[in-house]
């Protein structure tokens, strides 16, 4: 029996090349860790690949499918305390990589997000 797995209000695109299409906002290429979790004790870790305000993509061993909801600790480099994402959307896979959507995060935790890739980009 399949699992089900929540999905968030949004809705989901159905293949990697819409979703890329839709990322928006400056991205930092970088590579640093990322654990998430989900329902069931479900848990994991990543390693980031880019990220921007909106969401990341991420490559990891554990396996994850499109429609999970995630909540995520990033361990940015340079950083004392890592970013926290209440919510994160499992927008595509493919292979070990997958992109997530920050689809429930606090303001302060996106202004340090804003915050890296502004000082980063300049």
């Amino acid at each position: 029996m399949p699992t089900q797995y929540p999905r968030s209000s949004r809705a989901l695109g159905s293949d990697h090349e819409a979703a890329m299409a839709e990322r928006r906002g400056r991205r930092l290429s970088l590579s640093c860790r990322l654990f998430f979790f989900g329902e069931d004790d479900f848990e994991g870790e990543a390693t980031i690949l880019d990220f921007s305000t909106g969401g990341c993509q991420a490559t990891s061993f554990t396996e994850v499918q499109v429609g999970m909801v995630l909540r995520l600790s990033l361990f940015l480099h340079d950083q004392t305390w890592p970013v926290r994402i209440d919510e994160a959307l499992v927008r595509w896979v493919k292979g070990a990589n997958f992109g997530l959507e920050f689809t429930g995060i606090r303001s302060a935790q996106r202004e340090r997000i804003r915050a890296i890739i502004m000082k980063a980009k300049l």
